[in-house]
């Protein structure tokens, strides 16, 4: 069995920045040279989430609209004490730092409107490093 790690590289603009990141994973995974596995993309950090949702301008807000009204901005987290940003934790908690995809043929399986994106949730932009590791044979 292999195991190839990668890392896709980006800048983000703070919170509730939203960005496709589905051509880069399906790069890494048909140059990985696994055949069938499982892709996991994961961000290391505890204000960062991976989302799947389709790519259309209305539903991105829609989706950032429906996560502010679950976990608003607010005064008064106990956390926000501390660095001001417990909103970011909470909805990263929320949402989950990583995904799994199979592998089969080459080729991410994932449904055709199903795009993965990296949500920044930190309320300040950030360079990240996501990585995404592909295991199989």
């Amino acid at each position: 069995m292999a195991v190839k790690t990668s890392e896709i590289t980006l800048r983000t603009k703070g919170s509730l920045d939203m960005i496709d990141i589905t051509c880069e994973v399906e790069e890494i995974v048909r140059k990985s040279g696994i055949r069938n596995g499982i892709a996991v993309v994961f961000i290391p950090g505890a204000t960062g989430a991976i989302v799947t949702i389709e790519n259309e301008e209305g539903l991105v807000e829609d989706f950032k609209n429906v996560l502010s009204q679950i976990i608003p901005q607010r005064h008064g987290y106990l956390h926000d004490r501390i660095d001001n940003n417990a909103v970011s934790h909470l909805r990263a908690t929320f949402l989950g730092s990583e995904r799994s995809f199979p592998v089969v043929n080459d080729s991410l399986l994932r449904g055709t409107w199903q795009n993965i994106f990296f949500v920044e949730l930190d309320v300040r932009p950030r360079n990240r490093k996501i990585v995404v590791q592909v295991t199989g044979e």
